[in-house]
């Protein structure tokens, strides 16, 4: 049996477990993200785009609707890599038992990438459908945006992975979601241009990875906006996160093999 093959048959088995479970998921995946472009674009974006001080040539509730395809992939992204597998090495301890089949920690790693990237791309496909409900992208564009979300949600799965393995108990994952992910989140570009932050601030938005996750699905979903997005090409953002990736995967599996190895 191939890696591929062992691969995919956790990642079976993770479909299987999810069938079970979708349920918990309903809020984080799509209630959270329709409320915020709801209330941030179409109730902010009125007085946003009423005002004087937004000046660029797409509404607001456009530019936050491209904005949160990717910051709705980290967010689903971290969520992979954290609760998951604390439960494997911690709670469940799922992953001990794993082992005692044909499959190894890299079929672990790789298995929860395959489900955790088929996971994204039907969340972020249902979000731009519905923001093209909600006028704010046009479909086609919405769908292309997907992939670099997918992208963006990945790198978080496989650095927050390896992150994971690497503490010893549950309290760590709140201090990661208040300390990492809700800056992130909020001062990474989805609600407003990173040249809107206090200059000495500006250099650190841009070393983020969601910015290069934000920038790369703005400038599929809004090409002709050349405005709302930086002049950095296209390839520096896909190398930084492709980077995060794999870097994260490496780590991530000589990690649990550490961590689940007797």
């Amino acid at each position: 049996m191939t890696t591929l093959s062992r691969s995919l048959r956790y990642a079976e088995s993770e479909v299987i477990a999810y069938r079970r479970t979708w349920r918990g998921t309903l809020i984080t995946s799509f209630v959270n993200p329709v409320f915020f472009l709801a209330a941030m674009g179409a109730g902010l974006g009125t007085m946003v785009d009423g005002g004087t001080g937004w000046n660029f040539s797409v509404p607001y509730i456009t530019f936050v609707a491209s904005g949160l395809i990717a910051a709705n992939g980290m967010q689903n992204g971290a969520g992979d890599g954290s609760f998951p597998v604390m439960a494997g090495v911690i709670w469940r301890k799922n992953f001990f038992g794993t082992i005692t089949t044909p499959l190894g920690p890299t079929d672990i790693i790789w298995g929860r990438l395959i489900w955790g990237t088929g996971r994204l791309f039907f969340t972020l496909l249902v979000f731009a459908v519905i923001s093209y409900f909600f006028g704010a992208l046009e479909l086609g564009p919405a769908a292309l945006a997907v992939f670099p979300g997918v992208l963006t949600g990945i790198a978080f799965t496989a650095a927050i992975t390896a992150w994971t393995l690497t503490q010893t108990d549950g309290r760590s994952l709140a201090t990661l979601v208040r300390f990492a992910i809700v800056p992130l989140f909020l001062f990474s570009g989805t609600f407003f241009p990173i040249t809107g932050l206090p200059g000495w601030l500006q250099p650190v938005a841009y070393a983020t990875p969601l910015f290069h996750g934000v920038e790369l699905a703005r400038k599929v979903a809004l090409p002709d906006a050349t405005d709302v997005v930086t002049t950095m090409p296209v390839w520096i953002h896909v190398a930084y996160l492709g980077a995060m990736t794999a870097i994260g995967i490496y780590l991530s599996i000589r990690l649990l093999d550490k961590r689940i190895r007797p």
